[in-house]
C-alpha cells in the first residue's frame, strides 16, 4: 500500500493559516513526474493530461470529517476513484492531494502517495486512491 508523504511546505502552509482543511476544497490529481518535498503549489506538478474520464486537475474529495479529539486532529476523507472511459487513463505513479480553495498561494500542496511504479487503467477499469477511513489521511498532536 501506498504511504503518504507531506510536502515541507504544507507545514508552513498549516502555521499560517492558508488551510482550512474541514471546509476547503482538496482535490487528488494524478502524475507519472514524481513529487519533490520542496514543491509547493499544484502549478509545481507535471499532471497527467486530461480526457477519457481524468479530468485536469483531479477529482473533488469529500470530507468525512475533521476534528479534534483530546488535543489530536484527525482528517479523514472519502476515497476517490478514476475510472477510465473511452480509451486509457495514464500513465501515473503518484496521487497527489491538494487545496483548490486558497488564492495565495493558489492551490497549495498537501501531499502525495507514491505507488511504486506507474499504472495505466485500460477502458473501463478503475483505480482508487484509499484514504484510510479509520487512521484518516494525516492526524497533527
Amino acid at each position: 500500500m501506498a504511504t503518504f508523504n507531506k510536502f515541507q511546505q504544507f507545514v508552513e502552509y498549516l502555521a499560517e493559516g492558508v488551510f482550512d482543511l474541514g471546509a476547503d476544497t482538496l482535490k487528488v490529481c494524478l502524475t507519472d513526474t514524481a513529487p519533490t518535498a520542496t514543491n509547493t503549489v499544484f502549478a509545481d506538478l507535471t499532471e497527467i493530461s486530461a480526457g477519457n474520464g481524468y479530468t485536469a486537475g483531479g477529482n473533488t474529495i469529500t470530507t468525512s470529517t475533521s476534528a479534534q479529539t483530546s488535543g489530536t486532529y484527525k482528517l479523514v476523507l472519502a476515497d476517490s476513484v478514476f475510472t477510465a472511459s473511452g480509451g486509457t487513463i495514464g500513465p501515473f505513479r503518484y496521487a497527489t492531494l491538494y487545496s483548490d480553495t486558497p488564492s495565495s498561494p493558489a492551490d497549495p500542496l498537501i501531499g502525495y502517495w507514491d505507488y511504486g511504479s506507474s499504472i495505466t487503467l485500460q477502458d473501463t477499469e478503475t483505480f482508487t486512491v484509499d484514504f484510510d477511513g479509520t487512521n484518516g489521511v494525516l492526524t497533527l498532536a
